[in-house]
């Protein structure tokens, strides 16, 4: 591991990790497009129409359903990374005297219209975890998310997020004509996905009370060795904090 640019509008970290045989940088900077994306970003400007935009968000659900029905066991991989990225999770995991697996709770619910003090105390949980999941809301129903959250959440205690951020390798990839929206796109399996940028995000957040503790990009660098390929990945890590009641 190396530190570059040390200073106070700039700062990265990068480690390269021999699992997966790619690199990673951590900074406040957005990736820079080169010339040939730039170039297809600003062509691709249509706009699926409004009545297909209604149909996939009415559809949404279904549409995600499908998705996770297809691909329960081959799609997602366990890189080990969370316990990594965000200690908070290991320790709240480990520390705790009173964990148990029998006393967890489960259930389904959707954060944009389903109250979770239905289901939990408010002011009750240490650590919320939002790890793509934005990305799959229509970006004018997130801060119902955000806003639901923050009514069970403990103060001081933190949400750590990840998601795709800004001129991910999957952004790039979207064919003219799957454009919702700036920096929201919709898959040919009617799943839709956001591309965050940490002003956005920070904004998002702190307009439901949220203080920001970390918000950074991590870009890396896949490798296929077998293919010879190298795939840029950008997404966006952050920790948000529900503040303390001022007396």
């Amino acid at each position: 591991m190396f530190q570059e640019n040390a200073s106070a509008n700039c700062f990265s970290v990068v480690t390269t990790s021999a699992e997966d045989g790619a690199f990673q940088k951590k900074g406040h900077s957005a990736r820079i497009l080169s010339p040939e994306e730039a170039e297809k970003l600003e062509k691709d400007q249509v706009l699926v129409s409004d009545f297909k935009q209604q149909r996939l968000e009415k559809e949404a659900q279904k549409n995600w359903d499908l998705f996770y029905k297809r691909n329960s066991t081959n799609f997602f991989k366990d890189r080990h990374w969370t316990t990594r990225e965000f200690q908070e999770l290991k320790a709240c995991r480990e520390k705790n005297a009173l964990y148990s697996a029998e006393r967890c709770k489960v259930f389904q619910c959707d954060l944009t219209k389903d109250d979770l003090l239905e289901n939990m105390l408010a002011d009750s949980v240490d650590v919320v975890t939002l790890i793509f999941v934005l990305s799959a809301i229509h970006p004018d129903k997130m801060h119902l998310v955000l806003k639901n959250i923050y009514k069970v959440l403990k103060p001081g205690k933190c949400v750590l997020f990840r998601d795709y951020g800004l001129y991910d390798h999957a952004m790039l990839r979207f064919k003219s004509g799957s454009k919702l929206g700036e920096n929201f796109y919709v898959r040919q399996d009617g799943t839709r996905s956001y591309f965050f940028t940490k002003e956005f995000l920070s904004q998002l957040f702190e307009a439901e009370g949220y203080e920001q503790v970390v918000n950074e990009y991590v870009q890396r660098e896949t490798v296929n060795r077998k293919e010879d390929l190298r795939v840029p990945r950008v997404f966006l890590q952050s920790k948000f904090q529900k503040p303390f009641s001022k007396t």
